[in-house]
C-alpha cells in the first residue's frame, strides 16, 4: 500500500496525524541532513504500523518534504492503524 506524507523534521517530538485527504502529516525530530530524517522516518513508520524496517520503502521525495511511501502489510492493518491516529 502506498501512502502520502507531508514531513516536518526537526520537531521537538515525533507526531503523526491523519490528513482529511487520506495523506499523513508527520514531524519527527531528526534533522535533514545526509539522509537521517529519512531513515529516521522509516524506523518511525515501523513503529506506528508494528512492521520491520525492511517492509517500509520510500518512493520518491527523497530530498523533499512530500514523499510516497509503500508500506509492504496488508492494507486491512495499514487503515486500522491509520485510523486510530
Amino acid at each position: 500500500m502506498q501512502i502520502y506524507c507531508l514531513i516536518r523534521p526537526n520537531s521537538k517530538i515525533d507526531k503523526a496525524s491523519l490528513n482529511a485527504d487520506g495523506s499523513l502529516r508527520i514531524k519527527i525530530k531528526a534533522p535533514p541532513v545526509d539522509g537521517k530524517a529519512n531513515e529516521y522516518l522509516i524506523g518511525y513508520l515501523a513503529e506506528i504500523f508494528d512492521l520491520p524496517k525492511k517492509n517500509i520503502q520510500i518512493i520518491s521525495g527523497f530530498t523533499g518534504s512530500h514523499k510516497r511511501i509503500n508500506i509492504v502489510a496488508e492494507e486491512s492493518l495499514i487503515k486500522g492503524k491509520l485510523a486510530l491516529l
